[in-house]
């Protein structure tokens, strides 16, 4: 892998010091030459000339071409970025919310059609639609971009070419307009499609099931005019890329899918499934952020490759219940073959390429809505009605009485929390707001000549609702079940006060608490109550609808906002003290699973996950010891494949020692390239708050 070294001091090499985002000026050199078209047309003509005009990057020793170096300057004038800014906004910047990113493009429609074939179909249903102006206009749009498109690939050529890289240049002459032909073709013209994304300013694009969609080049090449070596190291040297942002201040989250089954529902792994997992392996860096769809026909081949990536410490594959997640997908009306063919965008959430809307989603802070249960909608911190009326806590003499206050306060922040999604939703013109170039990715949106907003996807949109602190509210049900109805120690009106002081001189109240049984040790008594958390959460949220007819998906996850989101939630009957981290994602507690892992295991696959299709985050941390051992290993897999056939939907690892951990804290500068998993994504670890770096160091490392 000589290729891949050279490329990475290249990279560590090229950016040094502050760099600032060319896009906004880039598209104002467009759009002040369009002020008489319509926005659709003028952003259009902006986005392909964002594409031309951007500083084509090629490396001494790229062999798969494409740099988001380019969309960056050091000098701007800053008179010039306002007035820039300011045109580009007036003419409608989509978010994160209105679906801009975050989204798995039809990548086998791509290769097989290739640039040209696109264009073709956009001519067809030109045709077809001739007499509908609006369409038109939408489709002209459309192969507009992809004009800019295959002009910057012609550009990359050209680069390649000046530069003495007559391969390089050969292979993005070919892709231009025609369909690849080869696997080093396919790869690269994927990953000019994935670099032009973030030169329209998208994040989190996933790269999607990269194992399947390149396999029938990968096949016909392989041995003829290829070799497995070369492959893996053609994709070591593209996935590398992934942290170039790292030195320009953007790590970009992308998701690559591998695994899993097939569109018919037979087994999926083959030989490009390993070689992905070998050229992560290679890498050695925080992204890209892979996941492996396992379940019941897997391969413990398969298994085994992933545990040794793992093992490496970056973290990933993340390992998915394919199982379970095409269960959760089907209960939404989706076609079994597109179930059968999901993949991940972002951290983990489930996703149908090419079949629907760009994802978005938001947290749901569900501990907050148990201090209002308990203080009769009042929050506790500022002392403002912010829940529902309830009733008083010295009126609930049962601990189902309990509960079904703390639903409702659940219920009413569901109702706030979909109202406020769909009410921004709302505000927005949608054709003002249109995405043609994304839409070209979309098939059906190009059959139909509608934006991928606007009913040109096969299914509508999805919001996804990441329900927080499963375990601080397990654990702070089955505390209050134990101390207060059934010892009797207080009742729930003391038990209240005692919390709304943050325990102050009650530690003695406090410790009962914490003594109290806890989510993640195998025990029924307290189990019940995650199980009860996503079956009400579920319920909540299961008949909700976006603007557009598509659904809330719910998932138990929380990235790292389980920090911020404590800051929102007073001490809480788990013994956690007021505005401190919540439970992370799906995980137990920090520090309670104390009855090890098989334990750990049965208590998270107890909810029913098939009603989480949003996804999970299960973070564990285990001694880099079982991965050193290949017949500790092979236990491990075992104890995975048990906890997927009980119904756990994900897992992911952390396996760096506490002791380097706690050494890097101490001397940063001796682990710049050390990653570590967060919750749902890698990162290396110098680069994290103090305060996420401390949420890792908590979790308890099971030997």
């Amino acid at each position: 892998m000589e290729k891949l070294e050279l490329l990475r001091n290249e990279l560590t090499n090229k950016f040094n010091g502050k760099y600032i985002s060319l896009y906004n000026i880039n598209m104002y050199a467009g759009l002040k030459e369009c002020y008489n078209d319509t926005p659709l047309t003028a952003k259009a003509k902006a986005t392909a000339n964002l594409f031309r005009i951007h500083k084509k990057i090629v490396y001494e020793n790229d062999i798969i071409l494409g740099s988001v170096g380019g969309k960056y300057a050091k000098d701007i004038n800053e008179y010039e970025l306002k007035q820039a800014s300011n045109v580009v906004n007036n003419f409608g910047v989509n978010t994160f919310n209105t679906n801009k990113d975050h989204f798995a493009p039809d990548y086998e429609y791509v290769l097989i059609k290739g640039v040209g074939g696109m264009i073709a179909d956009i001519d067809s249903s030109l045709e077809k639609h001739k007499d509908d102006s609006d369409k038109v206009e939408f489709l002209t749009a459309c192969k507009i971009t992809l004009s800019g498109f295959s002009d910057m690939i012609k550009d990359y050529a050209n680069e390649a070419r000046r530069m003495g890289k007559m391969l390089e240049a050969k292979v993005c002459d070919n892709i231009s307009f025609d369909a690849p032909k080869t696997f080093r073709e396919a790869l690269q013209l994927v990953w000019l499609c994935h670099i032009s994304f973030s030169y329209e300013d998208r994040g989190a694009m996933a790269l999607g099931r990269m194992d399947q969609y390149l396999y029938p080049f990968y096949k016909k090449d392989v041995d003829k005019n290829i070799t497995k070596e070369q492959v893996c190291e053609l994709l070591s040297c593209t996935l590398l890329k992934l942290v170039e942002g790292k030195y320009l201040s953007e790590i970009d989250t992308v998701n690559i899918c591998i695994g899993g089954t097939k569109k018919d529902g037979t087994d999926a792994v083959n030989e490009l499934s390993y070689l992905i997992l070998e050229a992560v392996k290679n890498c050695k860096v925080c992204g890209p952020n892979l996941s492996a769809r396992v379940g019941e026909t897997t391969p413990d081949e398969f298994y085994d490759k992933s545990l040794e990536v793992i093992g490496t410490g970056i973290g990933y594959p993340a390992l998915m219940n394919n199982e379970v997640n095409i269960k959760a997908l089907s209960r939404y009306g989706y076609d079994l073959e597109d179930c059968n063919d999901f993949c991940m965008v972002g951290c983990v959430e489930n996703f149908l390429p090419g079949k629907q809307p760009a994802w978005s989603d938001g947290r749901f802070n569900s501990p907050k809505y148990l201090g209002y249960a308990l203080n009769n909608g009042v929050c506790m911190l500022n002392g403002i009605q912010e829940g529902i009326i309830t009733g008083d806590v010295d009126t609930f003499d049962t601990m189902d009485k309990f509960l079904e206050a703390f639903k409702k306060q659940l219920a009413a922040g569901a109702d706030k929390y979909v109202a406020f999604f769909n009410n921004e939703n709302a505000r927005y013109n949608y054709r003002m707001y249109s995405q043609p170039y994304l839409s070209c990715f979309v098939p059906s949106c190009i059959e139909r000549g509608l934006d991928i907003r606007c009913g040109g996807t096969k299914y509508p949109s999805v919001h996804g609702v990441c329900a927080m602190g499963i375990a601080t509210v397990a654990d702070s049900l089955a505390a209050i079940e134990k101390i207060v109805y059934d010892e009797k120690i207080l009742t729930l009106f003391e038990l209240r006060d005692i919390i709304k002081n943050n325990f102050e001189g009650r530690e003695d109240i406090r410790k009962k608490l914490l003594n109290a049984p806890k989510y993640g040790n195998n025990l029924e008594f307290v189990d019940k109550y995650a199980k009860w958390f996503v079956e009400v959460h579920d319920e909540i949220f299961f008949n909700k609808r976006t603007p557009d007819g598509g659904r809330f998906y719910i998932g138990i996850a929380s990235n790292t906002a389980n920090i911020n989101m404590g800051l929102e939630v007073p001490a809480t009957p788990d013994g956690r003290k007021s505005q401190t981290p919540l439970s992370d994602a799906a995980s137990a507690m920090r520090g309670m699973d104390k009855d090890g892992l098989t334990s750990l295991l049965t208590s998270l696959s107890k909810p029913d996950y098939s009603k989480s299709a949003l996804g999970t985050v299960v973070n564990v941390k285990l001694s880099n010891t079982i991965f050193e051992d290949i017949s500790k290993r092979n236990i491990l897999r075992e104890v995975i494949k048990i906890y997927f056939k009980n119904g756990g939907q994900e897992i992911q690892t952390n396996c760096v020692s506490r002791e380097m951990l706690i050494d890097a804290k101490k001397h940063p500068e001796n682990y710049a390239d050390l990653v570590v998993r967060v919750s749902g994504f890698s990162a290396f670890y110098t680069t994290l708050s103090e305060m996420v770096q401390d949420d890792i160091l908590e979790r308890l490392e099971h030997k």
